[in-house]
């Protein structure tokens, strides 16, 4: 097995620290915040609960707030109820894998106790290894090091964090996302359109991730037209463009049409516990065998659509109401952050956007030298990315959960702060201009790995600039409260 170098190692070490943190802090606020009584999702538990049961809540059970709970409920009963049709089954499938290779505690854990644990060690596996995939992605884009580092170590310190520990299925779509991204980097099209289509099968913006495989193709069909007959690769270009399309969206249809066979279809309704079945009926939860909910007689019927204009009152422009104030400032730092990173890179590359990122550069001075980091002509695509998320996210959606969205689906959230600490910050300032090459296998033993730059500093914060310690203490800050309110039914991004 391939050695890590030195970076990687510090990543893979500061995020096991994080992550350890993170598990430890929820459950001490878990323990001494009382919760508060918000109308979210509680189903009943079926079984009796024991004495380590009990303990295993007291120390878990903070990451099963809020929407946690939907993926827990799921993994444990299935796809009872219609709203359960918004939570893709990537991860909750994840979930039941986990409680598997828990089977020899399942004589002493109840299943909820197994589903907990399974969150806990598959999350922090999955938000370690999704630090690791950015940092790669990061060498391989940015083509600086230095960078590729401070932006894998922001991720550890993300503000979505609390996501990415509590029972949602951010980390592992983050895992996904990067992972595919980096294959594409390398030229592997077949295995990054796989880890698209399994992150498609994780959250639904996933879909959009089709964009990444559709403009590689167009940058290839563009290269070839001087040395190939046109007519020849614009077909392989669309069949290649189609097959693209089918792969990252088949899951989705998959979940779809299950949905469509499960409540449209005349059939045996599945056998519920009664519990469940009072559960429905007091909170008016609609159940398979029932009538026919309005979607089947759809021309396209798509349940996801229906659940998040019904349940969730998801549409364009229905958040902007004066009592979500609130909400759009907690949303406030990702927008700003995002819209910064584009303003900068557009005014930098004005051909480059125009051009769609298919036509690097206008000038054979700046091919001989480009840019790098942030800055370098293979993040357009990546800033496209994450402008489309920010903008569909602000038109359509509940603004506050823009953090953990683009948090787990972007990885200009990261690259944008550190090319700012980079570029702005004395203390990070330096030249920093070699690609990443891999250790040799005549490296000398022992070499120290690179100095976590975010823990300089922190150690040094009165001498960081002003954007520094704005950076650091939306990370940061974020980072503390979501664990402080969430794991107690507060309300959080």
């Amino acid at each position: 097995m391939e050695l890590l170098d030195p970076s990687q190692k510090e990543v893979l070490r500061f995020a096991v620290s994080c992550r350890v943190l993170t598990l430890g802090l929820q459950a001490l606020f878990n323990i001494i915040i009382p919760d508060h009584h918000a109308d979210a999702f509680s189903p009943p538990r079926l079984a009796p609960s024991g004495s380590v049961d009990q303990l295993v809540e007291g120390l878990l059970g903070g990451l099963s707030r809020w929407d946690a709970e939907h993926f827990l409920f799921i993994a444990e009963h299935g796809y009872l109820y219609e709203h359960n049709f918004a939570f893709f089954p990537g991860f909750p499938l994840a979930l039941l894998m986990g409680t598997e290779l828990l089977r020899p505690l399942q004589g002493l854990l109840s299943q909820r106790s197994c589903l907990l644990v399974s969150v806990a060690l598959l999350n922090l596996l999955f938000s370690v290894l999704a630090a690791v995939a950015l940092h790669d992605l990061g060498c391989l884009v940015l083509n600086c090091p230095r960078q590729a580092l401070c932006a894998a170590l922001l991720f550890c310190l993300s503000p979505a964090n609390v996501f990415l520990a509590a029972g949602y299925s951010e980390a592992l779509f983050a895992l996904l996302t990067f992972s595919a991204m980096g294959q594409l980097e390398r030229g592997r099209g077949w295995a990054s359109g796989l880890l698209f289509a399994l992150a498609a099968g994780v959250r639904s913006n996933g879909l959009v991730s089709i964009g990444f495989l559709l403009h590689s193709q167009c940058r290839g069909f563009c290269s070839s037209l001087a040395v190939l007959s046109p007519w020849k690769q614009l077909v392989k270009l669309m069949a290649s463009m189609c097959l693209a399309v089918l792969t990252v969206s088949l899951p989705f249809a998959l979940f779809q049409y299950r949905a469509y066979i499960q409540f449209c279809s005349p059939g045996s309704a599945p056998s519920i516990p009664e519990p469940l079945l009072q559960l429905a009926a007091d909170k008016g939860y609609r159940l398979a065998g029932e009538n026919a909910p309005p979607w089947c007689s759809w021309d396209l019927p798509l349940i996801y659509s229906y659940i998040q204009d019904v349940y969730w009152n998801v549409g364009l422009l229905r958040y902007y109401e004066l009592r979500q104030v609130p909400n759009f400032l907690l949303a406030t730092p990702v927008t700003v952050l995002v819209v910064w990173a584009t303003w900068t890179y557009v005014t930098t590359h004005p051909w480059l956007c125009l051009t769609l990122g298919l036509q690097r550069t206008k000038d054979r001075e700046n091919l001989e030298k480009p840019h790098r980091g942030f800055l370098s002509p293979k993040v357009f695509v990546y800033l496209v990315h994450a402008a489309a998320l920010l903008t569909f996210g602000g038109l359509c959606m509940h603004v506050q959960v823009l953090t953990r969205f683009l948090g787990s689906s972007t990885p200009i959230m990261y690259w944008f702060p550190a090319h700012l600490l980079q570029d702005q910050e004395p203390l990070l300032r330096c030249v920093d201009t070699a690609p990443r090459k891999p250790l040799e296998d005549n490296s000398t033993p022992g070499q120290k790995a690179p100095r976590n730059c975010l823990m300089k500093l922190l150690c040094n914060w009165k001498s960081c600039s002003p954007v520094t310690k704005c950076i650091l203490v939306y990370f940061l800050t974020y980072w503390l409260l979501g664990l402080i309110l969430h794991c107690n039914f507060l309300p959080w991004t």
